[in-house]
């Protein structure tokens, strides 16, 4: 019989994908879901996006791009930096990618090593660990809870780093919790990556979708770490598959030949629709819908509170709240479950997300019109009572 590569076994499935699945069967049943499970903005992409894809697919000329991606997009990125974090990231170190898993792939395709150890948070997202596993390093949770506001400190790193490890690859804001390393604490993780010469890899996806003001990016940290980002969450451009990794410069051309290798280029037509995200008219229209958002956030939090679950980290940005659900249950896969059975309410069981606490947390996305959420706390309401 084939075998597959030993790594596979540490592979899991996105249990979330298989919900997802069934509550797909029972809608085609004719069965209403209110979905709050999955990871997407439900608003869709923005018209200036679209409009440039229109005008560029006219003349089907459609060609691969350079493998770091179209010029002028990587200085459009530069630009954007420079408005929004008064930041200066020169284009040469921006690489254009398929989506921020393109970008994760290829910077631990840069920098994992067999047998390296990566540190990561346990809750955080799951794919994390296993691009570090597909690589053949070994991905060392680091269990965090609501008293460090579900993020790693230095104490952290301090106990879990030994002569294995290589790096650390860390999300702000997060997913599942939302919440954020501020520019202190960002500063000083990675002071004590570099003293331990280390690499740093910081996911920036959610930035943009924050609520108490921007995020503060790493880059402001250093010019050596590398930074994920998406044009699928704040610009609302999910099934374009674009995202970008920012590069310290040492390792440009090792990005470089590793995405001719791996993907030649990213999708020619989403790069040139995505030249549209970052002009004023569709700015304004994404800050529009990061205050609805907020208020979404602003609602489900404390409803969800009143039916029994406990918001023990109060989400900064992304559109999740990780919630304590240890009151109504000790399983919440078989809770959630359950819920998407009899409530037809479709959310994320913690075990996603890695082992810490997974049993007693599960997270909502606030990724639906209100009227909705409040419907979904309403069946949930009335099935616990």
């Amino acid at each position: 019989m084939p075998v597959s590569a030993p790594r596979l076994a540490d592979i899991a499935p996105f249990h979330v994908m298989e919900l997802l699945g069934r509550a797909r069967e029972l809608e085609a049943q004719g069965r209403d879901i209110i979905h709050m499970e999955v990871g997407e903005p439900d608003f869709p992409t923005p018209e200036p996006i679209l409009a440039a894809a229109r005008e560029f697919l006219q003349d089907g000329r459609v060609f691969y791009t350079p493998a770091l991606g179209l010029p002028e997009l990587r200085e459009a990125i530069s630009g954007f930096y420079r408005q929004r974090y008064g930041i200066a990231v020169p284009a040469s170190r921006i690489a254009i990618t398929a989506g921020a898993s393109g970008a994760l792939t290829l910077a631990l395709a840069c920098l994992a090593a067999p047998g390296s150890e990566w540190l990561l948070t346990d809750p955080g997202y799951p794919c994390n660990r296993h691009f570090v596993r597909a690589f053949e390093g070994v991905p060392v949770s680091i269990p965090v809870g609501a008293a460090s506001n579900f993020q790693p400190t230095r104490l952290d790193l301090e106990q879990h780093w030994n002569e294995r490890t290589a790096g650390a690859l860390f999300a702000s804001p997060a997913n599942p919790t939302g919440t954020m390393l501020d520019a202190a604490e960002l500063a000083d993780i990675a002071d004590f990556v570099r003293q331990r010469q280390g690499q740093l890899i910081i996911d920036e996806i959610y930035h943009g979708l924050t609520y108490n003001g921007d995020a503060p990016t790493a880059l402001a940290a250093g010019d050596d770490i590398f930074v994920v980002q998406s044009f699928s969450k704040y610009f609302q451009m999910t099934g374009w598959r674009l995202g970008w990794l920012v590069i310290p410069e040492p390792f440009v051309r090792d990005v470089e030949k590793l995405a001719q290798n791996l993907f030649i280029s990213a999708s020619t037509p989403a790069q040139h629709a995505a030249l549209a995200a970052f002009q004023p008219e569709t700015i304004a229209l994404l800050e529009q819908r990061r205050t609805e958002f907020k208020a979404r956030r602003d609602y489900l939090a404390p409803a969800l509170e009143a039916i029994g679950f406990r918001i023990t980290a109060q989400p900064e940005g992304a559109f999740y709240l990780y919630a304590d659900c240890s009151a109504l249950t000790d399983d919440s896969f078989g809770f959630a479950r359950r819920l998407l059975e009899e409530a037809g309410v479709a959310i994320t069981p913690g075990i996603d997300f890695g082992n810490h606490g997974a049993s007693s947390h599960v997270r909502f996305a606030y990724t639906n019109a209100q009227a909705r959420l409040a419907e979904g706390v309403e069946r949930i309401r009335q099935l616990l009572a």
